[in-house]
């Protein structure tokens, strides 16, 4: 099971804070050092203030040698697709082949009407995300030499060279709970498909709902990696453990539905249980606390090693 490192910048971080925890994360030997992509923090005020995350993860690209880098989730909201598939190869190329992209439809209305982005009724976001999924791996898919054209009812490409190309095919991350279109995209596009923040057993029945959308489409669904996403909250014993959940905001009903939540062997036995019923074999480890490190450690020193056994 890999684990990586998932970070909320949003929420307060300087880009030195997150070069300091994408380099710790990579001396430690997780997998991956993945960030959200916010404009703007929730419930708390962000101060000093939000970073771009493909910004960050180009800079990232060059001050780290082994780990992946990547998005859960880019929003399609923020950016047009062709400038898009052109930032990430280059980030890709950077990198040396070790950038993946999550793209989503975006969904939190008050990051966009704070810097002025357009927020268009939910229905819209979904088919502009489809169109953007297409045309990003259309045009990375186009050989050398040969051009890209899309017509699309938001996206409009003629006659695109294609260029850049990324350093290798980039793995495309998608994920949600919605029952029908979400499921649709993965079985289209995704090499990976994420729920983040859900029960053991809401999740099983998403990854079923991928699974049958690829089977409808006629694509193997154990091409698609299954992932997870949760909130750390490891401590040597129940009270240090409850202790850092109540400081996360975590209510005790989801710290008992959240299998990163636990001292290190309980947090075993659940990633456990979630490769075995669900079949994930990658999660994303939400670290809210980039100001110490001792959680990651633990994590690395304690948790990892019996999952990679």
């Amino acid at each position: 099971m890999d684990l990586r490192i998932f970070t909320e910048p949003q929420q307060g971080a300087t880009y030195a804070d997150l070069l300091r925890v994408a380099q710790a994360s990579e001396a430690a030997g997780f997998d991956a050092f993945f960030r959200s992509d916010h404009y703007r923090a929730m419930g708390v005020s962000g101060e000093p203030g939000p970073t771009d995350a493909w910004t960050t993860l180009s800079a990232l690209a060059v001050q780290t040698e082994r780990i992946r880098l990547g998005t859960l989730v880019t929003s399609a909201t923020f950016r047009l697709p062709g400038p898009l598939a052109i930032a990430v190869a280059q980030a890709d190329q950077m990198s040396g082949g070790r950038i993946e992209l999550g793209l989503g439809a975006g969904w939190f209305e008050a990051e966009h009407t704070a810097y002025g982005i357009p927020f268009p009724p939910v229905g819209e976001r979904f088919t502009r995300l489809a169109e953007q999924l297409e045309v990003i791996t259309g045009l990375w898919a186009t050989p050398a030499g040969e051009t890209y054209s899309f017509s699309g009812q938001h996206y409009t490409l003629v006659d695109s060279p294609a260029l850049p190309k990324p350093a290798r095919p980039i793995p495309v991350i998608v994920g949600g709970k919605g029952p029908r279109r979400t499921p649709a995209l993965a079985a289209r596009f995704a090499a990976e498909f994420n729920v983040p923040f859900l029960p053991l057993d809401v999740a099983t029945a998403q990854f079923e709902r991928v699974a049958q959308a690829c089977a409808d489409a006629g694509r193997d669904p154990a091409q698609i990696v299954r992932s997870c996403a949760h909130t750390l909250a490891i401590g040597a014993t129940s009270a240090e453990v409850a202790r850092r959940g109540e400081s996360f905001g975590l209510t005790a009903d989801e710290l008992r539905s959240n299998p990163l939540a636990g001292t290190p062997a309980e947090i075993v036995d659940q990633l456990g249980r979630w490769r075995e019923q669900a079949g994930v074999t990658r999660v994303y480890v939400q670290l809210l606390d980039l100001a110490g490190l001792d959680q990651l450690e633990l994590v690395a020193a304690e948790v990892a090693p019996q999952l990679r056994s």
